[in-house]
C-alpha cells in the first residue's frame, strides 16, 4: 500500500487544484490571491465589466505577472512576447512560401521544364 501526500488548493469551499508538492501549491495559491486582487481592482475602476469578465482579466494579469511587470517598468513588450509574435509571422510566411513553392513545382512538372534559379553573390 502506497501513501501519497497531496496538497489541495481550496478557494471559497471549492477545490481548485491538487499538487504533489507544497511549493507548487503555494505558488498557485499566491497567483489566485493576486487574481482576486486584480479582479477587485478592475471591478472598482471599471464597474461596467461584469464579474466573469473581471475574473477572466484578473486571472490573465496574475498568470502573466512577469510580462505585466516588464511592461510597467519599460513601457515595452517583453522579448518573449515579441519572439512569439515574430515566430507566428515566420510560421505564416513559411506556410505561404511552401504553398508557392509547391505550386511552382507542380507548374514545372506540368511543363516538363525545370528552370535554374540564379542567386546573386556579393563580393567581399
Amino acid at each position: 500500500m502506497a501513501v501519497e501526500t497531496k496538497y489541495v488548493v481550496v478557494r471559497k469551499g471549492e477545490e481548485k487544484m491538487t499538487f504533489a508538492n507544497k511549493k507548487d501549491a503555494d505558488a498557485w495559491d499566491k497567483m489566485l490571491d493576486m487574481a482576486d486582487a486584480f479582479t477587485d481592482w478592475l471591478q472598482q475602476h471599471q464597474p461596467e465589466l461584469d464579474e466573469a469578465q473581471a475574473e477572466a482579466l484578473g486571472m490573465l494579469l496574475a498568470e502573466q505577472k512577469d510580462a505585466v511587470q516588464h511592461i510597467l517598468r519599460t513601457s515595452k513588450l517583453p522579448d518573449a512576447v515579441k519572439e512569439e509574435a515574430s515566430a507566428e509571422v515566420e510560421t505564416e510566411a513559411s506556410a505561404e512560401s511552401e504553398t508557392s513553392a509547391e505550386s511552382e513545382a507542380s507548374a514545372e512538372a506540368d511543363t516538363g521544364k525545370s528552370e535554374k534559379k540564379v542567386r546573386a553573390v556579393k563580393a567581399a
